[in-house]
């Protein structure tokens, strides 16, 4: 819902095979969902050229990610289990419990998702958001 309009969200990429935007529950500052279009469940399900694209993807967000608010590491986990359509959160992390998503922030400040957005965004490579926003 999200992807079509019908949820806000705070997209930091958009094309036409996949989408991503910050979680409303995030781990750390910047915590990304990247997405593809396709409605698949499970990620082992997807077409091997859209995972690599994800993946690729996933990796763009991850360095804008670890540079605009200075992570030791990033975090990548495939989960599944939050929605029926395959995503995988990027995230940065300085210790492996910021991995815990029992301790994710169920309550964020709205204006430091629009920021954290804003510097992902303006880390990315030229074209990454087609014609999105927040």
């Amino acid at each position: 819902m999200i992807i079509n309009g019908e949820l806000p969200g705070r997209f930091v990429w958009q094309d036409e095979h996949c989408v991503a935007f910050l979680t409303i529950n995030p781990l750390t500052p910047g915590h990304t969902l990247v997405v593809p279009r396709v409605e698949v469940d499970e990620w082992t399900d997807l077409d091997p050229e859209v995972w690599n694209h994800i993946s690729d993807v996933a990796r763009s967000v991850g360095r804008a990610i670890k540079e605009g608010f200075d992570y030791t590491r990033v975090g990548v986990v495939v989960a599944g289990f939050e929605v029926p359509h395959a995503h995988v959160h990027v995230f940065g992390a300085d210790t492996m419990a910021q991995f815990d998503f029992a301790r994710v922030d169920p309550d964020p400040d709205p204006d430091a998702l629009d920021g954290a957005a804003e510097t992902i965004r303006a880390l990315l490579p030229a074209g990454g958001v087609a014609g999105g926003g927040s």
